[in-house]
This record gives C-alpha cells, sequence and structure tokens, in this order.
C-alpha cells in the first residue's frame, strides 16, 4: 500500500508581506527540488515570525522528506497550533505519524483533516491505509470506496481497496479491484504483484505466474514479485524453479524476510531439509515476528535431530504463543507443548490471524429436512495416506439408508489403490484441487450438506477457510488433527475419553464428541504382505532384542532418546530400529548415540518401502515398539499393533500426546500405558529381559487383534452413525452444540 506524497499549504490571497514574499521564493525553490534553498529560507522567516505556520508546516515538511520524521511532525504539530484549520497540515502529520507507526494518532490526523475538508482525496485514501494496518479491514474498504467515489480514477485506492478485499478473504472480488488498477494504469507492477496473491489464492497458479513475471516485466528488481513468483511455482510443483525464483528475490535484497520464508517451504516441501533450516533461521533472524516461521523453523530443526539449544527455543516459542504472538502453526506447535491450554491458545491465534470467521456466514441457518444425513469429508488426503489408511473401511460401511456420503478432495490424484476405494465408497466424489476456498464452500453449501468434517485441521495442504466460510450448520475436527482447531466455526471434535478427558474440555474450543473405544477409525481389511522379510534383509542382528520406533524425526526428543540408549545400555545385545527419515537425522542421532557410549551401528535405520503391506509385515520382526513424546505415534502405533507388535507408551497431557494409550485401551492392553519417563524405562527393561512376560503380551494382542474394539470397523462405523445423529438431532430441535457421549 502507498501513501499519497506530502501535500503542500494553499497560499494566501491577500497583498503579501515581507515574510510571505520570502515564503514565496522558498515555495518556488521546495517545488523545484531545490531543499536545502528553501530550507534556509524556512528558517529564516521563523527567526522573525517563530509563529509562522506555513514556514513550519513547510520546514516539517522537509524534515520528513529527510526521513527526520519525529521533527517534522513536531514541526507541522506547532503550525496546526497556529492554524487549527488547515486541513493539508492535519493530513501531512497524519502521514509523518504514520511513518513513525504512531498509527491511532495517525488516524485522528486524518479524522481532523476531512472533518474541515470533506472531499480531501488523500486523507481519504491514507486514513484507510491506516485503519488496513490496525486490521481494521472492513473500515479501509469504506475508506477506499470513498476515495474512489471521490476520484473514479484513483488507480492506487484500486488496488489498495484489492489489498483489503484480500485481507478480508475474498480474493476473487480482490481479483476485480486489481484489474480496475491496473485498467487504469497499465504498468502498474505493484497491481501484478498483488493480482498474482489474488490468483493464487483462487488456486489459479498459473494465471498467478504470468502475473508475476507481468510484474517483473514492469519492475525486474520487484523483490516481492519474484519472491510470490516461487510460490506460485511451488503450488505448480515446479520446486526447482521455486527455489531460484527464491533464490533471486534474496539476491536483490538479502535482507526481505518472506523470500528466506518462502524458500523454506519450497526447500521443506523437497525435503532438503538443512536448507529448509537455514532458510527459516534467517527469516527469523530478519523478522523475529514473521507469522509462523519460528513454529516451521522448530519443526525443521526437530526433524533433523538437532537439539542444539532446543530445550531453551521450545520454551521461548511457548512463552510467545502464551504472549499472544502467532509464531507457530499449530501442527508444529505438537511436538514443542506439552500443555493443552498452550495448544489451544496457539491454535486461537493462528485463527484470528490466518483464518478468522467469514463476516457473512454462507448458510445463513436455512432448515435441512433430508431423508438421509448428507456427510461431506473434506482432505487432501485421499491418497496413499495414512488419513485414507484408517478411513477407507468405515466410509465403505457407511450406512447408506441413513447416509449420503460426499468426499471432497483438495490433493493431487495419485491413481493409487486407496485413492480408488475412497471413490468408490462415497456416492458423490469431487475432485476440487483446483478450487478455491469459495468454491469449495458454495460446493458444500449447495450440496446442503448437514455435516462437513474436516480431516486435516492445521495440517499440510489444509484449506481451513472453506470451514471459516461456514457452509454447513455442523461442522466437525476429525482424525487429521491430533487437537483443537481453537475455531468458533468448527462445532464438534470427535475423541474419546483417553485422548480428552472429560476435567481437560476446557482446552477445547469444539464441543468434545466422546466415542465409546477408540476415537481411531481402523480398516480391519488392511493387507500384510503374506511374506515377511529375514532379519539379514532389513539390517537386524540375526540374534538379540530389537526395541524400534517407526515415528518421524521430529517427534525424537532428548529425553526419551536418553532413556532409549539407557535401555540398549542394560539390555545385552539390544539394537534400536528407526525410519530413516533424512541424512543428517541420521548422522545427528548416531552422534547422539556415541556421546552416551553407545555403538552406532546398534541404530539401524529401515528405509521407506513403496507398499504399505511390505512394511506391516517387517513390523514382525521388531520385539517391543517404544512410543514417543510429546508427540505419540498414532497411525503408526495402530500399525504396529494391527501387525501383532506391542507398543509401549507414556501418557501426556495432549490429545496428541495421548493417542497411543487410546489404541491399547481399545485393543485391549492397558498395561503398556506407563505415566512417567521412570515406569517407562523399568517396564522397557522388564519387557526385554522376562521373555515370558512379553509372549504373553504378543499372545493377548493376537488374541484381541480381531475381537477388541480397535479394529472392528463395523463396530466403529456404527459408532461415528451416532454420533452424527446426535449432532443432527441436536441442531434440528433447535439446540447448540453440546458435549456428546455416544452409548457403546
Amino acid at each position: 500500500m502507498k501513501n499519497r506524497g506530502f501535500g503542500g499549504p494553499p497560499m494566501r490571497q491577500q497583498v503579501p508581506s515581507a515574510a510571505d514574499q520570502k515564503l514565496q521564493q522558498a515555495v518556488a525553490f521546495h517545488q523545484r527540488g531545490m531543499l536545502p534553498e528553501a530550507e534556509r529560507i524556512y528558517e529564516d522567516i521563523l527567526k522573525q515570525r517563530p509563529k509562522h505556520s506555513d514556514a513550519l508546516h513547510l520546514l516539517g515538511l522537509i524534515a520528513c522528506h529527510k526521513k527526520d520524521l519525529a521533527r517534522g511532525e513536531q514541526l507541522i504539530a506547532q503550525a496546526i497550533k497556529v492554524d487549527p484549520g488547515n486541513a493539508i497540515a492535519h493530513l501531512n502529520r497524519g502521514n509523518a505519524l504514520k511513518d513513525l507507526k504512531r498509527l491511532d494518532d495517525a488516524l485522528s490526523c486524518y479524522n481532523k483533516a476531512i472533518a474541515l475538508k470533506s472531499n480531501l482525496v488523500d486523507a481519504h485514501s491514507n486514513r484507510s491505509i491506516v485503519l488496513h494496518h490496525l486490521r481494521r479491514f472492513d473500515e479501509a474498504l469504506a475508506g477506499y470506496d470513498r476515495t474512489i467515489a471521490l476520484k473514479p480514477d484513483h488507480a492506487e485506492a484500486y488496488n489498495n481497496r484489492g489489498i483489503a478485499l484480500f485481507d478480508l478473504n475474498r480474493p476473487d472480488e480482490a481479483l476485480v479491484s486489481y484489474d480496475k488498477a491496473i485498467a487504469l494504469v497499465a504498468n502498474y507492477p505493484e497491481a501484478y504483484n498483488n493480482r498474482g496473491n489474488a490468483l493464487c489464492a483462487l488456486r489459479r497458479p498459473l494465471e498467478a505466474l504470468a502475473s508475476y513475471d507481468r510484474a517483473i516485466a514492469l519492475m525486474p528488481n520487484f523483490v516481492d514479485a519474484h519472491s510470490n513468483r516461487g510460490i506460485a511455482l511451488h503450488d505448480l510443483d515446479r520446486l526447482e524453479e521455486a527455489v531460484a525464483s527464491c533464490d533471486r528475490a534474496i539476491a536483490l535484497d538479502p535482507h526481505y524476510p518472506r523470500a528466506y520464508n518462502n524458500r523454506g517451504k519450497v526447500l521443506h516441501a523437497l525435503r532438503r531439509f538443512d536448507e529448509a533450516f537455514a532458510s527459516y533461521k534467517k527469516a527469523l533472524a530478519l523478522d523475529a515476528d514473521l507469522p509462523g516461521a519460528e513454529g516451521m523453523y522448530l519443526y525443521i530443526k526437530m526433524n533433523l535431530c538437532d537439539w542444539t539449544n532446543l530445550k531453551a527455543e521450545c520454551e521461548n516459542l511457548i512463552s510467545s504463543v502464551r504472549g499472544g504472538k502467532a509464531y507457530a502453526e499449530p501442527f508444529t506447535f505438537f511436538g514443542v507443548s506439552t500443555s493443552a491450554d498452550d495448544q489451544l491458545e496457539c491454535a486461537r491465534l493462528w485463527v484470528a490471524n490466518d483464518c478468522p470467521p467469514a463476516q457473512r456466514a454462507i448458510w445463513q441457518g436455512e432448515p435441512y429436512r433430508h431423508d438421509r444425513i448428507r456427510v461431506a469429508y473434506v482432505s487432501a488426503d485421499f491418497r496413499e495416506h495414512p488419513v485414507s489408511e484408517l478411513i477407507t473401511g468405515m466410509l465403505e460401511r457407511h450406512d447408506r439408508s441413513r447416509f449420503e456420503v460426499t468426499a471432497i478432495s483438495l490433493g493431487s490424484d495419485d491413481n493409487s489403490a486407496i485413492r480408488r476405494r475412497v471413490m468408490n465408497s462415497v456416492e458423490h466424489f469431487v475432485d476440487a484441487r483446483a478450487f478455491s476456498d469459495e468454491r469449495i464452500a458454495s460446493l458444500v453449501r449447495s450440496s446442503e450438506a448437514d455435516i462437513a468434517v474436516d480431516l486435516m485441521g492445521f495440517t499440510k495442504a489444509s484449506r481451513t477457510r472453506v470451514f471459516s466460510a461456514r457452509p454447513a450448520p455442523i461442522q466437525v475436527n476429525y482424525l487429521g488433527f491430533a487437537g483443537t482447531m481453537g475455531a468458533p466455526y468448527i462445532d464438534y471434535i470427535l475423541a474419546d475419553r483417553s485422548v480428552i478427558p472429560e476435567d481437560k474440555r476446557g482446552c477445547y474450543a469444539e464441543k468434545v464428541v466422546y466415542l465409546p473405544d477408540s476415537f481411531m477409525a481402523n480398516d480391519s481389511t488392511r493387507k500384510i504382505s503374506e511374506r515377511s522379510p529375514s532379519r539379514a534383509e532389513c539390517g537386524l542382528p540375526e540374534t538379540g532384542f530389537v526395541f524400534c520406533s517407526f515415528n518421524n524425526s521430529y517427534k525424537f526428543t532428548p529425553e526419551v532418546f536418553e532413556v532409549w540408549m539407557r535401555l540398549l545400555r542394560e539390555v545385552d545385545d539390544s539394537v534400536m530400529w528407526l525410519s530413516a527419515t533424512n541424512e543428517t537425522a541420521t548422522r545427528n542421532l548416531k552422534q547422539q548415540a556415541q556421546s552416551r557410549g553407545i555403538d552406532p551401528g546398534r541404530l539401524i535405520f529401515a528405509p521407506r518401502l513403496p507398499l504399505n503391506e511390505d512394511h506391516l509385515a517387517r513390523l514382525r520382526l521388531a520385539d517391543l515398539f517404544l512410543d514417543t513424546l510429546p508427540y505419540n505415534a498414532h497411525t503408526t502405533a495402530a500399525d504396529a499393533l494391527w501387525a501383532g507388535l506391542p507398543i509401549l507408551t507414556r501418557l501426556g497431557e495432549t490429545f496428541a500426546g495421548r493417542v497411543a494409550a487410546s489404541l491399547l485401551n481399545a485393543v485391549g492392553l492397558p498395561e503398556l500405558i506407563t505415566t512417567s519417563l521412570e515406569t517407562y524405562e523399568q517396564t522397557a527393561i522388564d519387557l526385554a529381559q522376562e521373555p515370558g512376560k512379553l509372549e504373553a503380551i504378543r499372545q493377548k494382542l493376537t488374541d484381541n487383534r480381531l475381537s477388541a474394539p480397535l479394529f472392528n470397523t463395523e463396530l466403529f462405523t456404527r459408532h461415528i452413525e451416532a454420533a452424527y445423529s446426535a449432532m443432527v438431532r441436536r441442531h434440528q430441535s433447535g439446540l447448540a452444540p453440546d458435549h456428546i457421549a455416544v452409548p457403546s
């Protein structure tokens, strides 16, 4: 957004005095850009007449031009004290105060200027900019509209109006406004850049790329356009080009934090974690207040298992969240925070900053009376992904006589067997990856979905703004995000009493719907390869105890790793089997083992396998799965139990830290839930050193696997349908959402 420039005062029309003659000479110099000459005369006038308002005002303008804003504002304020009816002086003082970041004072000055001269275009325009910076977007929009009414060819007002509409999550209207600005000023690089932003938001990245390219053609050194171009290329999955575009922005301005932030995002998508980490670190060094950057920095650092100063950095992020700063996306905060209260605050801050409720909900309270309950599941993960692995069996078992089911896919088509199963399991499958948030929300509304289920929360490629538009009367947070979304437009969270004890319900913005066993859907038809590999094929020793943890490396913490190393020291010939997530994490973990006196060779790293059924088969080679905290195994825990591998967990304080306990309770193995690190460690030692005890647990798991509720997909489907029915009954009775307990 651009200010209109500082304006000069109207000259007086009476017979000029000697001072006024000098003033006219100074103004002539001023207008020709001969500022030192003009400044010298203004100061000479003020020596003779210290309260000469025009000289004070114009001298103040020169000070502002020289970036001495404090002195300039003081001089203009003195001029106003002498002549309080000078609307232009109030305007210019407002401009100085705006640049000094004294926004409320600037707003007051613009209001005074407009009160004195209601058609003062620049006062309306700059007032709107201040309102915009104060995040009073609706008032800013009204101000831009007033500016345009006064001056219909005000291109900057159309551009700024577009930014306000964009910030109000109305990118389609923003695009129209940017196009109007460009129609008025054809070579308007800022408007082309902003137009690209709107097109990206509308999921039209190819058009966005063309818009950024036009901005760059008009202004080759336009840093913001190069940086944003990187995001358009990221969205087109042209990742190497995206890195190059971000690099170009950084070459033009090595101190531009958003370019480093965008570069980090692209490098993360490329799984070049070391470089992504360096980019986020640089972004933070340049702008510690960049939304989400601190959380991403720590998330990438934890992916690398770089624990240098980790505790202090985690504590700093937690303090920032408690201080009201939106420094972490809620998902990245799961591995940092052990407090459900803090996670709620983090989510609320993120919602307020990134996806606040729409000003006008799409669904306006119209009653639905359908023969069947209409449920729309929304996800980018209808593909080879843990969410689909878990939920497809339930989708296939929905009672079609009572439920009409839609899947709205936000992600790519990987042409996988699991995607085809999802498509065949629902009555309506919509590939909406190229749709804007507004279009998807309109689709949900026009389909008259009774319940819209967000299967993503704040995970990768989520589209929370679809739900912020309130397209359905009932909106539910389920499965993909293990915590509260902190959003007033999400009514319910599906849970169980293990993951959300009743005394913790206040830590969740949603009303809690308690399913009777575990909240987690599971597919009892998931295949396990008939052939199990040998230990040698997996790089494991032929003999000895195999501890394992197939969690992602960002879930590993120094405290838990310390316990694991003590277990290796205590249990002869034992090894720790881990996922090979990235080379740096592998190297760092081996170094950590060595620093604790453990042979790094006792850490064995398993590569990712193309087929999940082969991974499930190799899990049978392990003896005991060791869980992580504060972020538990989730799908990986279900995988282990489905393969017959016991998992030992420690109960945390948050949803994400209690998932394994939920699964163990639902499969009848509560004895594997511990409540302290000490008990966790001792239980692991006992199971490793007493083969009979572990064999009894493995046999119990084998016996329960197909009879306990955890993997009873039919029973789970009936329970989730009962939950949906209870939600709809409350709604149709005119009752607000409330906690619900589904009977067993």
